[in-house]
């Protein structure tokens, strides 16, 4: 049957006609009006997702939080509305919908822009907990607009595809038996639908966007860094690494070498040229097929043989994050305490932002830096035990994934290496994780403690909290920089369902005692703060600082390194700016 424009006009016109209160015809699958009991739930599930989270958010997001909650909410309520009708024959009156309606209308938004209004003061109790400034723009309307656009955006999209089912379902009806048709009908819905959004919506166009964003980066590089013209440095003279080859984060890291005078200036005392090797993902050993991460590997070797870096007191071994970046702090400090006779060795798995590169390359990760630790390990056992330099490794976020991911557990990283330094380590990373789960009993999950603190230790204000406990250190030693409210250190899927042991009592010291945990509410919360951990200074978010400094005096401080030594470091690094 095929409609006129007249009938679409007239079916039009029967659609606008019918009052919002009266409960919708069967027939419509597109409905003129939301399900009452649905938008309900879903304007509850925005007022939780005002509640704080572990950072502070701005006002945008606030209502991108609001808007998806309530279409997760709308979901829900929309599902358990229509359980209610098949189970129940029992149908409320046209009028008593009709005063629920009113009474919503009237109470929804004014309990809306209180609940608004009070979040903004949550916010800024937030905000001074983690040292920021009190004030916020807080844009009450906005926040409401912008919540309402993306819940009708997101419940638009969803009839669209509940009318395209049913659609489907009744032409396959003519010829198949119902319930077969029915279930042909949502099989290939469900399979047309997460194709759609994986391969053209994800893949086509989000990842597509961010690798080409991202391969633009690459080719660049960041104003102020130059050629280094130290041959101890990858891209230097003599280097089997062209300085084009090196990437945008592998030019920065290479470029922004410490000379031996400017580590002189800090210490008072002669120093060395630190050696720096870097293999970037575009280095032509990385394109050969079989095993490139081992090719790479090979190359990071030659290029520490060639550097003399086998020669030095430390050997550090550095993971990197999805685009190639190392902590310039946590170099830097190493460089300093030793006066400059150190080496780092990294290699760059992928040019794509952290949050692609899990998503797409987190495997890669694990694989290219264990290819690199067995080499460096393989060199270091042809030495002689007292020339061999003492290996460190430290990794941040997905970096530290990478060092852990190469070891697996605990003990085999401490029977590895002479020293771990890592920082802001993902959730899903297997050796924080074991030492989270096996902590000593009556310590909390921001602050665990491990075997009575007898080789590692987590802090997150590094002056007190690797003093505690007050047992003597064993070694080999690791340290773990964790903040308590560090969003990618907790987030995971889980929190859809599950409250998380980071909300029980007592709560890390920056958080707000205002935080809970609601079903989907918190897991979107979280989601969010990890766009936004940087928007905070350190020890807070996934900023880290200079907290590395206080992290390498406790694992694998110099001979005669002092208290005093570690303040005037720090103290110095703070008032430098970042090179890159």
């Amino acid at each position: 049957m095929h409609l006129t424009g007249q009938k679409v006009k007239n079916l039009g016109k029967r659609v606008l006609a019918q009052p919002y209160w009266e409960r919708p015809s069967e027939s419509y699958l597109v409905r003129r009006w939301p399900d009452l009991f649905a938008t309900c739930v879903a304007t509850v599930f925005f007022w939780l997702s005002l509640t704080p989270s572990l950072v502070p958010r701005p006002w945008f997001l606030q209502g991108v939080i609001g808007g998806i909650t309530a279409a997760i909410g709308y979901a829900v309520g929309s599902v358990l509305s229509s359980l209610f009708r098949w189970l129940v024959k029992w149908r409320p009156s046209e009028r008593a919908r009709a005063r629920c309606w009113l009474a919503y209308w009237i109470l929804s938004p004014i309990l809306a822009g209180w609940l608004i209004s009070e979040s903004a003061h949550m916010q800024r109790q937030l905000r001074q907990l983690q040292g920021l400034p009190p004030s916020l723009t807080w844009h009450t309307p906005m926040i409401g607009l912008i919540a309402v656009a993306l819940w009708l955006l997101l419940l638009m999209a969803a009839r669209a595809v509940r009318l395209g089912s049913s659609t489907f379902i009744q032409w396959l009806g003519r010829a198949l038996p119902r319930p077969v048709a029915v279930g042909i009908g949502l099989l290939v819905s469900g399979i047309v639908v997460s194709t759609a959004l994986q391969d053209v919506v994800f893949e086509r166009g989000v990842i597509d966007v961010a690798d080409r964003i991202a391969k633009a980066t690459n080719g660049g590089t960041k104003d102020g860094i130059h050629q280094p013209t130290s041959r101890l440095v990858s891209g230097g003279p003599g280097s089997e690494m062209e300085w084009d080859e090196l990437g945008f984060q592998g030019r920065n890291f290479t470029g922004s070498v410490l000379s031996k005078d400017q580590i002189t200036e800090f210490t008072g005392k002669p120093a060395k040229d630190p050696v720096r090797v870097y293999i970037s993902s575009t280095a032509p050993e990385a394109f050969q097929e079989d095993e490139p991460f081992a090719a790479q590997a090979r190359l990071a070797v030659r290029e520490l043989k060639r550097t003399g870096a086998f020669d030095r007191k430390v050997l550090t071994v550095a993971g990197t994050t999805g685009s190639g970046w190392i902590d310039a702090n946590v170099v830097q400090s190493l460089e300093y305490m030793y006066g400059g006779d150190t080496a780092t060795v990294a290699v760059q798995y992928s040019y794509l932002p952290s949050w692609v590169s899990f998503l797409v390359d987190k495997e890669k990760a694990g694989k290219s830096t264990r290819a690199l630790v067995d080499a460096v390990r393989t060199e270091l056992d042809k030495l002689p035990a007292d020339r061999r330099p003492k290996l460190a490794v430290t990794g941040e976020s997905l970096g530290g994934y990478a060092i852990e991911d190469s070891y697996g557990t605990v003990d085999k990283l401490l029977a590895g290496t002479d020293a771990a330094l890592l920082l802001g380590v993902p959730n899903f990373s297997p050796i924080a994780g074991e030492l989270r789960d096996r902590r000593d009993e009556g310590s909390p999950v921001w602050r665990p403690e491990f075997e009575g603190g007898r080789n590692v230790r987590f802090a997150q204000f590094p002056v007190e909290d690797l003093a505690r406990p007050a047992s003597e250190w064993g070694r080999p030693r690791a340290v773990v920089l964790q903040n308590a409210s560090d969003a990618i250190v907790w987030w995971t899927p889980d929190l859809l369902f599950e409250r998380p042991e980071w909300l029980k009592e007592p709560l890390g010291p920056d958080i707000t005692p205002e935080i809970n945990w609601f079903p989907f509410v918190t897991f979107w919360q979280t989601t969010v703060d990890m766009a936004v951990s940087y928007g905070v200074e350190a020890p807070h978010g996934h900023r880290y600082g200079t907290g590395s400094v206080d992290g390498w005096a406790a694992v694998l401080p110099p001979e005669g390194w002092t208290a005093q030594d570690t303040d005037r470091l720090r103290a110095y690094l703070d008032a430098r700016p970042t090179p890159y």
